[in-house]
């Protein structure tokens, strides 16, 4: 099984939403069959990590109930856990989820609220597993309504570094704490750049950080095109986040994403090696 000291090194963590309504995949994993056999798929083109999620938190969503969020991933994480000893994470906001997941079989939390749930601090900490912390402004459904920071890179990277602060004086091992800025979570475009721009003052807060950028918005707004288009923007951006220090990579294409890790992964490499 993998540990938190292989976040150290760039990996790719694939997107599994068994979802009717997020963004870009909803709907597309609607039984248990398919669910499985694209997490085989997303585990045979490098994935590391198997995010699971069972509700949307793209912008404007509803928020779903936690027996529902549990219905829709528990199969899919007792099922996977039963083949595959790859990282299982559960994308969730509630605490019970979270718990119900890591009985079934997930062994890292990946939380947009960061942890910020009743008992979830407690939950992760008795756990002893990797937890992403993820900033948002506002709830999915009003994230977007005009969000305003007089400085978004010092203002994540505060409340990033106090939500981990917060997290290791509850018990959990500061190896086990991944940050992730949170890209089109409350931020407008220019929010999203910033953010990108000097993602470095992220990655010196010395925890690993997670990108999640893969056919976001964003690059709809700079490039004019659809989702099912955005595959350029989103390698773009993430190696561009690579080479500012984060290690892991979010993403809804794992086999083109994981080609880009390799060419950065050489070109870091090279000047470590002696021509003969």
């Amino acid at each position: 099984m993998s540990s938190p000291c292989a976040f150290l090194q760039p990996q790719i963590m694939g997107i599994l939403n068994v979802t009717p309504d997020s963004f870009y995949d909803g709907g597309r994993y609607s039984t248990l069959e398919k669910q499985l056999t694209h997490a085989r798929k997303m585990l045979e083109e490098g994935a590391t990590i198997i995010d699971v999620g069972g509700e949307s938190t793209r912008p404007g969503a509803e928020e779903v109930s936690a027996q529902e969020e549990c219905d829709r991933v528990l199969p899919l994480i007792e099922s996977l856990r039963q083949e595959s000893d790859c990282l299982i994470s559960i994308d969730s906001r509630k605490t019970l989820v979270m718990q119900a997941a890591l009985q079934a079989g997930a062994n890292f939390v990946n939380d947009v609220n960061a942890l910020l749930d009743d008992q979830a601090i407690a939950l992760v900490s008795k756990a002893k597993v990797p937890v992403c912390l993820m900033h948002a402004k506002g709830s999915p459904k009003t994230m977007q309504k005009t969000p305003f920071y007089e400085n978004v890179v010092e203002e994540v990277g505060q409340y990033l570094l106090s939500r981990a602060k917060t997290c290791e004086q509850s018990g959990i091992l500061p190896e086990n704490i991944i940050l992730d800025p949170g890209f089109g979570f409350g931020k407008t475009l220019q929010h999203n750049l910033q953010l990108l721009k000097h993602l470095e003052k992220i990655t010196a807060l010395n925890y690993p950080v997670l990108i999640g950028v893969s056919r976001k918005s964003m690059f709809g707004q700079i490039l004019g095109e659809d989702l099912d288009a955005r595959l350029i923007g989103s390698i773009a951006a993430s190696v561009m986040a690579l080479q500012k220090g984060a290690t892991i990579i979010r993403t809804h294409d794992v086999a083109k994403t994981l080609e880009a890790v390799k060419i950065f992964d050489a070109i870091e490499a090279s000047d470590k090696k002696t021509e003969h």
